[in-house]
């Protein structure tokens, strides 16, 4: 009477893998991001800010370390401190920004 236990566990095996299989497509929509590189930062902070119409790029410095910008040089006025922080936080693998930004 114990010939059908090796075919129940072979059956349930078969229809647990194949459900592994339907979710392993979806698997990589919850795999984390993958991480981006500080220098690939940087130079996303520091376009980002060219493109801003309110921003002079030539004097704002940018420096990125684990996923940290610091914002650091001059700016004319304090909303544009904000500014550049805000500019900052939107590009991608921005984890915090450091606004040493000062007015002139």
């Amino acid at each position: 009477m114990m010939h059908w236990k090796p075919a129940l566990a072979l059956l349930a095996a078969l229809m647990f893998g194949g459900s592994l299989t339907g979710c392993g497509s979806s698997a990589s929509l919850l795999a984390p991001a993958a991480k981006v590189d500080d220098s690939t930062i940087t130079a996303g902070v520091n376009e980002a800010i060219r493109r801003s119409t309110e921003l002079n790029a030539a004097d704002i410095g940018v420096a990125t370390r684990e996923g940290i910008v610091q914002l650091s040089g001059y700016v004319s006025s304090a909303e544009n401190v904000a500014t550049a922080a805000s500019v900052a936080r939107t590009v991608k693998g921005v984890k915090s920004v450091r606004n040493d930004l000062r007015l002139k």
